[in-house]
This record gives C-alpha cells, structure tokens and sequence, in this order.
C-alpha cells in the first residue's frame, strides 16, 4: 500500500513538475506532525506574519479519512484526492520548502534546480540516535537516502550537533546551518503565566493551589511494552507521598495513547492543546527518554529521568551519549528510587550539568531563529 502511495504522489508531483515555479510560493510539509507546533510551525508563523508570501500547508492531516457520517467521508476523501493532486501541484511549484521529518515520497520527487529544499527537523539538539545513525531495513534507507540527496539546507539548534546532522541526513556539512531552533523562540515572548494558571486550573480544578510535576514518556517501538508502559507507575503512592503538594500530570505519546488508560489520581493533560503553555506551567517534569526534555532543559526546571527498561530501550534506539551520564538531571531505575529522589529534590544539585546540556544543544538561543531562517534561506535566494 505505501509503495503504491509513493508511486501515485510522484506521478502527480512529476506532472506539476512541468509548471513554472512561482518565486512567491512556500510549502511547509509536515509528514506526522499535523499540529504545526515544532519549528516548521515557527518558520510558517515567520513567513505568515512578513505577507510577502503564498504558503502551501501540507500534512499528514490531508489523508485522515472521516467516517463518522457519510458527509464527514466525502469531505475527508475529497481533501486526501487534494492532497495527491493540488498539494503535489503546490509542492511541485514552489520555489522554497521546508519539512519537518522524512518524507518517503520524495526518493522519487524531481524537483526542479531552483528549488531550495530545507530540513527543520521535529526535534532539537542531539539525544536519541535518529535518520541514518539508526537501523533500518535496506529499502527504507534508500528511500531516505535518495530523499535527502533533495535537501539545499538541514537547519540545526546549536553548532555542536551540526556533523551529527551532517551524519544523520548524509549531507555535506557545509549544507547544514547552525541557527537555532525557530521552536523555542516563543519562550522568550512574554506570557501571563498566572493568567495560564488561571485558565489550566478552570479545565482541570484538581490542580488549583498545587504545583504541577509532569510525567511525559515517549513511546516504544514495541507495542506490547507500550500497552504496559502506565504499570511502571504508582499513582497511590505517588499521591501518598506527595498529593498534599503537588498534583501528577500525564500526558503520554499520541501512540501510546489509549482511551482505557486508568489514570485515577492523576490528571490526563492529552489533549491539552498548547505544550509550550503545560511546559511554561509544569514546575518539575519526569520523563524517560523523550526529546520533550529539551524544553525543559531549555528552561532550566528540574527534571528527573526514570528509565525503568533502560537497557531494553537501549537495544531498540541507541543514544548518541552514554545516557546516565549525559541527561541533566538523576536517573531512578525503579519508582521507589523516583520517588526519593523527588522527595529530596536532588534535581537541583544538577545544574551545572543542566547548563552543559543547555549550551551544547542549543548554543546562544535569542529568540530570532525562525527570523533567521527566513533571512538566511528565503531572502537570500530573492
């Protein structure tokens, strides 16, 4: 079936192809993430706000198919048919794109010289090992291979993890461009926080006048383990130790999200729209071995590692750094541990080491990244 979605996107892309490129024209593909909410989003809301542009938004999204009514269906098989004809007409004709994971169709796209292809990336800096630094079945590595032989640019978050970039994509590293990570320029706007806390504590009235630790684990590749991934934690005891002060959030991977997940004692925040907002909210975070803690390292707040299937995950996704001694925070291997630790509040005794992670992934952030990729990227070509 993907072979098959691969083949029928590049026809109807190589077709357009025979289209004059529109100089004026912006497409922003998103593979997976349909909310627009990492740098890709950051760049668009850049170019969005100059009005100098036509932007195309293509995403993952465009092929949902809808059937919870007859008129849902048609609407949905109308905007997926969209997606394989206008969207491959907007790609094919644009002068500039940018994306934000791998896009498997493009192995066969041929995009006309001009056009100016860049990578943003889903994620900052360098923690799990990820495109062709992992391993993958040979068709699927010659997929990304020929798709990323497209790429003008690879953009990444800091200069220290610009020849891992350079590796990962199989690019030269003078095509890789150290400018930041356009994501996290909203932390440096200005927010009401206590405005956030108002409105977070009317959607969820479990929370008022508790601070807020958030456990957010990323999925496994095996689905099994997924499925069994809340058992790692007690809530009980977690509420025994702590429920006068705080208040436990759980937002867990859309993949491993399940509508039978008993989260009794806990308040689920998965739907909760805005992450920034709940990373702006949340005082201390527990993760595993999620990129969500760049964020939070960003922000300098405490974080506690709690890596119960350390070696398991391990063997499945490789890091590029010894894992306990390269998180800024401690490493509990069982919830008792965790829960000591927290208790303790030994997270803070890590801030130097915080500040080596923040500086490696991210160099001098100023908050002008998505600024300096329009600048750099776009302008330079016109």
């Amino acid at each position: 079936m993907k072979k098959m979605f691969y083949a029928i996107y590049a026809l109807m892309f190589n077709i357009f192809r025979f289209f004059p490129i529109k100089k004026n024209k912006i497409s922003f593909l998103s593979p997976h993430n349909e909310s627009f909410n990492d740098s890709l989003g950051a760049v668009l809301n850049e170019v969005i706000m100059r009005d100098e542009f036509r932007v195309c938004k293509i995403s993952c999204k465009d092929l949902e198919i809808n059937k919870s009514s007859p008129l849902a269906l048609i609407k949905s098989l109308l905007k997926a048919f969209s997606f394989f004809t206008v969207k491959a007409y907007h790609l094919a004709t644009s002068h500039f794109v940018f994306m934000n994971d791998n896009f498997m169709p493009m192995a066969k796209l041929n995009f006309k010289k001009d056009a100016v292809i860049t990578q943003l990336w889903h994620a900052e800096g360098a923690f799990k090992r990820f495109g062709l630094h992992i391993e993958q079945p040979e068709e699927i590595r010659n997929l990304e291979i020929k798709g990323n032989s497209k790429l003008t640019y690879v953009v990444c978050s800091s200069e220290g993890v610009a020849d891992i970039y350079a590796g990962a994509f199989g690019v030269p590293i003078e095509k890789v461009l150290p400018l930041g990570a356009p994501r996290v320029d909203e932390f440096f706007k200005k927010v009401n926080v206590e405005r956030l806390r108002s409105e977070f504590d009317r959607e969820y009235p479990e929370c008022k006048g508790k601070k807020l630790i958030l456990y957010a684990p990323t999925f496994r590749d095996d689905r099994d383990d997924d499925a069994k991934l809340l058992d790692s934690i007690d809530i009980n005891a977690f509420n025994e130790r702590f429920g006068d002060e705080y208040r436990l959030l759980v937002r867990l991977h859309p993949q491993v999200r399940t509508s039978s997940a008993d989260l009794t004692g806990a308040t689920d925040v998965g739907d909760y729209k805005k992450l920034n907002n709940l990373i702006r909210l949340a005082d201390v975070m527990i993760t595993d071995y999620s990129s969500i803690c760049m964020d939070f390292a960003f922000l300098e707040k405490p974080i506690y590692f709690y890596a119960f299937d350390l070696e398991k995950y391990t063997d499945d996704r490789a890091f590029y750094e010894d894992y306990e001694s390269y998180v800024p925070g401690p490493v509990a291997r069982d919830f008792q541990t965790l829960l000591n630790l927290i208790n303790t509040n030994v997270a803070q005794s890590y801030a130097h080491r915080m500040s080596e992670f923040k500086f490696y992934n991210f160099g001098s952030p100023d908050g002008n990244a998505a600024k300096r990729v329009v600048d750099i990227i776009v302008n330079s070509y016109r």
